[in-house]
């Protein structure tokens, strides 16, 4: 139940920022629900592959590096959903910071750990 209530907050905070970022679109709220889904999987088999082979460069820059690879994961999730497009990697490297910012203040704020 947890982690249907994490892929709404997801999908519907995606789905808000979309109205605030002119650079990122989705066509309806479906999308952001398939959107957050494949989120939620290639956040589960590609990011830590990538946090791995980017881990010099993660130390090197005291941890940015990986809102780089936030970003990149974003854009690698929105070529695999029809009807949703990003204009550039500065679009979502900005997306993919308030996605992340929003939802696990809403996610916190929603279902608090006990």
């Amino acid at each position: 139940m947890n982690m249907i209530i994490r892929l709404l907050v997801t999908a519907i905070v995606a789905f808000l920022l979309t109205k605030v970022l002119t650079g990122v679109h989705i066509d309806d709220f479906t999308t952001a629900l398939v959107f957050a889904l494949i989120l939620g999987i290639l956040n589960l088999i590609v990011t830590p592959i990538l946090k791995i082979l980017g881990l010099p460069l993660t130390i090197l820059t005291l941890g940015l590096f990986s809102l780089v690879i936030n970003a990149i994961v974003v854009l690698f999730a929105a070529n695999f959903v029809d009807g949703m497009s990003i204009d550039g990697f500065w679009w979502a490297f900005i997306f993919s910071i308030a996605l992340s910012l929003i939802t696990s203040l809403l996610n916190g704020i929603i279902s608090p750990t006990k």
